[in-house]
């Protein structure tokens, strides 16, 4: 599908991993962008590009008509959303698409709201690859009228857009995309340690059992980092035993215990604890194979 965004002015704030590709393809579809993020680094690249730089969250808010935030957690998303606040005015739109606890996602929302602006939810799954091709998963929560008004952007950005629900919404389906991704790293790893083990190549069992009951973007993707130990991050270690202490959390508020989860969390903290926290989130694989 081909969305011109020509006439919108987005801001983006926080240009890592993620936040870089994707300013590149709203700016590819015709949205004039206005970039800020903690590091320079990413915001000269992006400027010699031709986006706008700006010194402050507040600043972005005040050039642009919708403001997308993709940060590291949620302190800084938080950080960043006490900024923009000043500059906020009705009909703006926010879009936080990092993965943020449920809770404070709720009282942004309450607080941008009454201001007359919009905030919506929209965490992403999908890592780097995505991100760069446009195809990114999207889940959604807000109002149906946020929701519309962001829709060009997310079709510029991903593939498989759902609106969930109501603000926190998205949130809750990315714990669950969490849940899924973390324990089936896990159970990938696993067994190719086994294999290895056992003196059969991983490489050739990850082969063999892929189009079976077994097969998923999982066992596709990092089984295959797992296999030739390119453990460069996608998602890092240390962003996966983020989200996952969150979702700790909401199972916590929720009223139901998850054992798998807290397992998954351990053996991450464990992998991150021998160093490996800035690694691809694979790379849990080492911690079965030395």
């Amino acid at each position: 599908m081909s969305v011109d965004l020509k006439d919108r002015t987005v801001g983006v704030i926080g240009l890592g991993l993620m936040g870089r590709p994707m300013a590149r393809n709203l700016a590819k579809a015709g949205a004039s962008l206005v970039v800020h993020s903690r590091s320079p680094g990413p915001v000269e690249e992006l400027a010699a590009e031709g986006m706008s730089p700006a010194a402050s969250p507040a600043e972005v808010t005040a050039r642009a008509d919708t403001v997308v935030l993709m940060l590291s957690d949620t302190v800084a998303v938080e950080a960043v959303a006490a900024g923009l606040m000043e500059a906020l005015r009705p009909g703006h739109l926010v879009i936080d698409m990092g993965t943020t606890a449920v809770e404070p996602t709720r009282r942004l929302a309450e607080a941008v709201r009454a201001k007359g602006a919009e905030w919506v939810d929209a965490p992403v799954s999908g890592g780097t690859v995505a991100a760069e091709a446009g195809s990114l998963t999207i889940m959604a929560g807000g109002s149906a009228e946020a929701f519309a008004k962001a829709l060009p952007l997310f079709q510029v950005m991903g593939q498989r857009i759902t609106h969930v629900g109501d603000s926190g919404a998205g949130q809750v389906a990315k714990m669950a995309n969490q849940v899924i991704v973390a324990l089936s790293i896990g159970a990938v790893a696993e067994a190719l340690a086994l294999a290895k083990a056992a003196g059969v190549e991983p490489a050739k069992v990850r082969d063999a059992i892929r189009g079976g009951f077994a097969e998923s973007r999982i066992l596709d993707l990092h089984g295959q980092r797992m296999v030739t130990g390119d453990f460069t991050p996608g998602g890092r270690v240390v962003t996966q035993i983020k989200d996952l202490k969150q979702a700790e959390e909401l199972a916590e508020q929720s009223g139901i215990q998850l054992p798998a989860l807290g397992l998954s969390l351990e053996l991450f903290e464990m992998l991150a604890d021998q160093g490996d926290g800035g690694l691809d989130h694979a790379a849990l694989y080492r911690l079965f194979v030395k």
